[in-house]
């Protein structure tokens, strides 16, 4: 279905690939009162958990002029290590690098973990959009500025972007 709807609408689907054995993931979102988003997952496993590295579309991904990516195929083995090599191709090939950590805890096996992760992979990029939550999570510091926000400044970004601070 989600193909199908991505093709009516012209984008090109050379790169979608299916998984007979498992399902696209489902993500329901809901706000709170206070006007934040709760997030609850339906993905065990989905078919973005098993992606490997030889299923990768090498020639598509040299081919792109921006790659972009989260953090969430790096929670598990196989997509994690389809994600670092996708990343690499990408980069090797003169892309653009363009991160959004995504952080959603309750996918993470700890807040360790996924602090690790996300920033494992943090300096390869040219362009990060953080939002306020993760800026927090990922310096440990509850004080929403500039001077916050440039903990994580890396000199290889090209731009950062995020909640006007």
């Amino acid at each position: 279905m989600l193909a199908g709807i991505l093709k009516e609408n012209g984008v090109i689907a050379t790169g979608i690939s299916f998984d007979t054995g498992a399902r696209t993931a489902l993500a329901f979102v809901t706000l709170r009162a206070d006007g934040e988003r709760e997030f609850m997952f339906y993905r065990n496993p989905s078919a973005d958990m098993l992606l490997r590295p030889e299923e990768l579309n090498l020639e598509l991904i040299r081919s792109a002029k921006v790659f972009h990516y989260g953090s969430i195929s790096l929670i598990v083995e196989p997509c994690r290590s389809a994600h670092l090599q996708a990343m690499k191709v990408a980069k090797d090939a003169g892309a653009l690098l363009s991160y959004d950590p995504n952080l959603r805890l309750p996918l993470w096996p700890s807040e360790e973990e996924a602090r690790e992760q996300i920033m494992s992979i943090w300096d390869e990029a040219d362009v990060v959009k953080v939002s306020d939550n993760e800026l927090e999570f990922l310096t440990g510091i509850d004080k929403i500025d500039d001077e916050t926000a440039m903990l994580l400044w890396r000199p290889n970004f090209q731009v950062a972007l995020g909640h006007p601070w």
